[in-house]
């Protein structure tokens, strides 16, 4: 399986990363343990999680990196894969944001939980107007002087305020975000492909996708209304079951048979053909879903069938 590299750093991912938002919420660590085992078996080796995973079901936070750590540590993989995770999202109690402070605190609590010593990639999980971009990036500095983390990326960022954070970065000689994490799938592709997309193909950022399946949508699974209640995301379904889904999911159906695929499996494949784009994060709950999302890896979508799906999905 030929590796991609996270914009100019050291970093060399499969084509392919594992959402571990999964880890601790719809599979507990056994089954969580058997998918991770199976995805590295496979030849990949990208895992992207939070400390926020899986505050919004526990109330705590922090369940998936813990399940990563222990795995890690029983397996002694930690060499053998590119750890990505998160800072900045609300994990109660006023511990939010980008301030030094808080990300010098939140980096020990998230290497405790992973056990190990370094980040491989550790990402500004959203924007925090309020700290100044040269603040984040100094906390990022020291962390990497001190080798508590590798590279940087940037998550749920308007182009705007990326680009603000790009050129503090030059100005100062610190740490420049590698990649962006974005909301970006075949049913929302207008504003990362109008705003953000250009400025990551300038600054040669690798954009590492989130929901590339609309929450399961793209997999097909949900077609009627009686389909809502298959899974803990089925309510936020019907906000897609317009003309333009079901017309994406009709050239995802024939594109599917023609490659002997899933749905999900030709979705991912569009998104790796994209020139931005080094890697989209998909989660699987079981050997079955795993597989087939690895089936992706192999596809090789035509140039007219990447037009068929850009037509369908257009905005």
């Amino acid at each position: 399986m030929q590796k991609r590299r996270i914009g100019s750093s050291e970093l060399l991912v499969s084509p392919l990363a594992f959402g571990c938002n999964v880890l601790g919420w719809t599979i507990n660590e056994k089954q969580s343990f058997e998918i991770l085992d199976a995805f590295l078996a496979a030849g990949c080796n990208f895992l992207d999680t939070a400390d926020i995973y899986c505050r919004w079901a526990t109330g705590a936070g922090g369940e998936s990196e813990t399940i990563l750590g222990n795995w890690m540590q029983k397996r002694k993989n930690r060499n053998g894969v590119v750890l990505a995770t998160k800072v900045g999202m609300d994990m109660g109690n006023g511990n939010l944001g980008l301030s030094k402070k808080y990300i010098l605190n939140a980096v020990n609590a998230s290497l405790r939980r992973l056990q190990t010593d370094y980040i491989d990639l550790y990402q500004s999980h959203k924007d925090d107007d309020v700290t100044p971009p040269e603040e984040t990036l100094e906390a990022y500095q020291q962390l990497i002087k001190e080798g508590k983390i590798r590279y940087i990326g940037a998550s749920n960022f308007s182009a705007t305020r990326l680009e603000s954070s790009l050129l503090v970065a030059e100005k100062f000689g610190l740490p420049r975000y590698q990649s962006l994490q974005p909301h970006y799938n075949l049913i929302e592709r207008k504003q990362f492909e109008t705003e953000l997309e250009p400025l990551c193909v300038r600054e040669k950022l690798s954009v590492i996708n989130y929901f590339p399946l609309a929450s399961g949508f793209l997999t097909g699974k949900y077609r009627t209304q009686n389909d809502l209640s298959k899974s803990v995301r089925g309510g936020g379904m019907s906000r897609f079951m317009n003309e333009k889904g079901f017309s994406i999911l009709e050239t995802l159906d024939e594109l599917a048979g023609i490659h002997k695929a899933t749905p999900a499996a030709i979705t991912l494949a569009w998104y790796m053909s994209r020139p931005s784009i080094i890697a989209p994060i998909a989660s699987a709950t079981s050997s079955l879903q795993l597989n087939e999302l690895l089936k992706t890896i192999e596809i090789k979508l035509s140039n007219q069938e990447i037009e068929r799906i850009n037509q369908c999905s257009a905005y």
